[in-house]
């Protein structure tokens, strides 16, 4: 599975190369790319459709940490995989025209091509750190992709909310991974599975789970971070398809199914998941109806959709999960279509404004009939898988153990029903039918590529409607007993008797027919919706991070205002806080002045040369004069080298200083006069610091002399100096041959700053 993977890296950088040819009208042969991967994938049916096995590969990354690029096939992964190469089949075909004569196709395709590796790599990853390393990919292709109009500001902007959200959970799945690791000492989820006690009983359990609800929310756009998914339909018809109804925002999803049987279960887990999930479904369901775009439409309620999969876990019951695997799969087969669909309209008329839209059978039969078919599954109409798996998301919410929660759950779940049944009706049946408006101007009329994909797509939603029993024993059974833990039977069938989930089955399409009649009414009270706008979490976030900017930009120019005297500041100030504190805090000061040497007249006089320079160097206004102070500073500390008995340290002191000076004068001499760019306050400043970084060093060398010193590296190096490098100056050996590598980059640094003084000494300004 690995090499399939990165065999489908390698073609995506490739196709980059491939500008002139994917003009061709050959280009749709790119589709058998992800067609062969479902192929491929649809061989591991007969392995996992039992629910029990699961197909293992193990490859070794960084063995020593942990880390290693292991897969596991099993009904979860298999109908995720599934979902991402067979839809994505549909969208490369489908793309392949309505992208034609782009002049960034080969790009787009590229994009796409990585972004289909990077998905099934998440939902094939068997190594918490491998999953988060994919996890990263789907969000940077994606940014690509949600951005591919780059000439479009609104692109541009969307793609970079979409990055910075989707980051944030990246950021937290990482976390999550190490916490997991550290307490369980593996990183591989399959092992995670027998330490899922050890998980749940740990102090820290709040925290992980925690963690895991935020890159899973991030990701499938859970209230308050769905509103990056409106702003993502800036993206070409295409990328909302793929990325946007089957893909990307059920990478969340999967997240949490594929934890579900390690973290799920407990009251904290369920709570979380209830709350956001109901949440998100009861508030996209109710915006979806209040949208004139199609795609507008369509992003809340596949808002709405993702928030009903998470409650359909936080509920966590065998039905629930059950009723979860159908509906990421009917939902996957409708939302896809109608994100084709409209992608048609809007190629053919130029608008996607659903009060201007009607009609359109006249012109699109073949669509009208998918479009039809993608709304009556929508809406839970029988014979249509849809259907199947409304059913089941009531039976959930009718068997919870609690019965009075159970009302509330099939309350909201009833609501979110009844305002998603509508807006699929609003995208399915509305611009379909009633009389044509006489002034359409049809540009562009839709090929056998553009029309196929929802043709096919309706096609699966009415045989797996009909004959649900496919579904069941090829993937489904296989799917809950991965999230499940354990197989269970529950067959899926047409027909259940009348009962209480086929009654609010059917007042839900009552009432949601009544939503979608009354769609005027409701249009009409936008300006109502809109009043809110101002608390939307899209404008909190933002306006959080307008002050977060803010606050950067203060801090930045407090710490880093381009003077090279405020760095030095910043850098000292902490060195002589945390330096400082560890001395006073954990190390017994005191002070042996018995060994000192007795201070004689010419070490006075060196002594007080240095401090009159000092002054000099520091109060002149005069360069040459503050270079000349600070070279005769180096002179005196040449002086006490000499005196303390390191002559070599002396004259290597000697001829630094002296290239230092001369260089000096050579790059300085040439620079206008002092400016006064200081005042009193910042030089009492810098005083306090200097002085306070005297004294620190002063106490540390002082308390160096009573410390025990550990001379097993002096004398490491004093016994092997001769033997093993054939030296017999210890200091010159350790700088060629024991820290050689250390002398090299340190020549290299001082050549560039050579190369750097020659080209100052050598400008000429071209005014001169």
């Amino acid at each position: 599975m690995l090499t399939l993977i990165f065999l489908t890296f390698v073609l995506g950088s490739g196709i980059l190369l491939l500008k002139k040819p994917v003009q061709t009208k050959f280009v749709a042969l790119i589709s058998l790319l992800p067609f062969s991967i479902f192929l491929y994938l649809l061989s591991f049916l007969r392995s996992v459709k039992d629910g029990v096995n699961s197909v293992l590969y193990r490859s070794e990354w960084i063995p020593s940490l942990g880390i290693n690029l292991d897969s596991k096939i099993d009904g979860l992964s298999l109908l995720f995989g599934l979902l991402i190469s067979g839809i994505g089949t549909l969208v490369y075909l489908y793309a392949t025209s309505y992208l034609r004569g782009h002049p960034l196709l080969h790009r787009f395709l590229s994009y796409l091509t990585i972004f289909m590796g990077a998905m099934l790599g998440v939902v094939t990853s068997d190594n918490l750190i491998t999953l988060f390393v994919f996890w990263e990919l789907t969000s940077i292709s994606s940014f690509f992709l949600i951005g591919f109009n780059n000439e479009q500001e609104e692109s541009r902007a969307s793609a970079l909310w979409a990055l910075a959200i989707t980051g944030l959970g990246g950021f937290f799945l990482l976390s999550f991974g190490v916490i997991v690791g550290a307490i369980t000492s593996t990183y591989t989820i399959s092992d995670l599975l027998t330490q899922s006690d050890v998980l749940k009983d740990s102090p820290f359990y709040l925290l992980i789970i925690v963690f895991l609800f935020l890159a899973a929310f991030t990701k499938s756009a859970q209230f308050p971070f769905h509103f990056w998914l409106p702003g993502a339909m800036k993206a070409p018809t295409p990328v909302s398809a793929y990325l946007h109804s089957a893909t990307m925002v059920k990478a969340g999803v999967y997240l949490l199914a594929r934890f579900t049987p390690i973290l799920g279960g407990t009251m904290e887990w369920s709570t979380i998941l209830l709350v956001v999930g109901g949440i998100t479904m009861t508030y996209g369901a109710f915006h979806s109806v209040f949208r004139k775009d199609m795609k507008g439409i369509l992003a809340y309620s596949t808002i709405s959709a993702l928030g009903l999969l998470v409650f359909l876990l936080g509920i966590g019951t065998e039905i629930a999960l059950y009723a979860m695997a159908v509906f990421v799969l009917a939902h996957a087969l409708y939302k896809a279509a109608f994100f084709l669909i409209t992608g048609i309209v809007d190629h053919a008329l130029h608008t996607r404004d659903i009060t201007k839209l009607r009609g359109l059978k006249k012109y699109f039969p073949l669509l009208t009939v998918a479009a039809v078919i993608a709304a009556l599954s929508s809406a839970g109409i029988p014979l249509t898988f849809g259907f199947i798996g409304k059913e089941l998301i009531y039976e959930s919410g009718l068997h919870y153990a609690d019965y009075n929660l159970s009302l509330v759950l099939v309350g909201a779940l009833f609501f979110t029903n009844v305002f998603l049944t509508g807006s699929g009706f609003l995208i399915g049946i509305k611009p379909f039918f009633g009389t044509p408006i006489k002034d359409y101007c049809i540009s562009h009329k839709p090929d056998w590529r553009l029309i196929a994909p929802p043709v096919v797509l309706g096609f699966f939603t009415l045989l797996l409607g009909i004959l649900p029993v496919i579904a069941y024993k090829e993937i489904l059974l296989a799917t809950f007993s991965a999230m499940n833990g354990a197989v269970v039977e529950m067959p899926l069938a047409i027909w259940h008797g009348v009962n209480t989930s086929l009654l609010l089955s059917g007042a839900t399409i009552v009432l949601g027919t009544a939503v979608y009649f009354g769609f005027k009414c409701w249009n009409s009270s936008m300006n109502v919706v809109e009043r809110f706008e101002g608390i939307a979490p899209k404008n909190i976030i933002a306006f959080i991070v307008e002050k977060f900017r803010q606050l950067a930009f203060r801090y930045t120019w407090v710490f880093h205002n381009g003077y090279l005297r405020s760095y030095l500041a910043v850098i000292i100030v902490f060195f002589i806080g945390l330096v400082g504190y560890k001395l006073f805090a954990d190390v017994p000061l005191s002070v042996n002045t018995v060994g000192l040497s007795e201070f004689r007249t010419y070490e006075l006089v060196v002594f007080l040369i240095t401090v009159v320079a000092v002054v000099f160097a520091i109060n002149t206004a005069s360069r040459l004069t503050a270079i000349a102070a600070t070279g005769v500073v180096g002179y005196c500390i040449c002086l006490i080298f000499v005196f303390y008995g390191a002559p070599d340290l002396g004259m290597t002191q000697f001829a630094i200083d002296t290239l230092t000076t001369v260089l000096f004068l050579l790059v300085m001499f040439k620079l206008p006069a002092f400016l006064k760019l200081g005042n009193s306050k910042i030089q009492f400043r810098d005083a306090v610091i200097a002085i306070s970084f005297g004294i620190l060093i002063s106490i540390i060398t002082l308390q160096a002399l009573v410390s025990p010193a550990d001379k097993d590296i002096s004398r490491y190096y004093a016994e092997n100096v001769y033997t093993l490098a054939k030296g017999k100056n210890v200091v010159n050996v350790i700088l060629v041959d024991f820290r050689g590598f250390d002398t090299m980059i340190e020549g290299i640094v001082l050549s560039i700053a050579a190369l750097g003084v020659f080209s100052m000494l050598k400008y000429k300004d071209d005014e001169e």
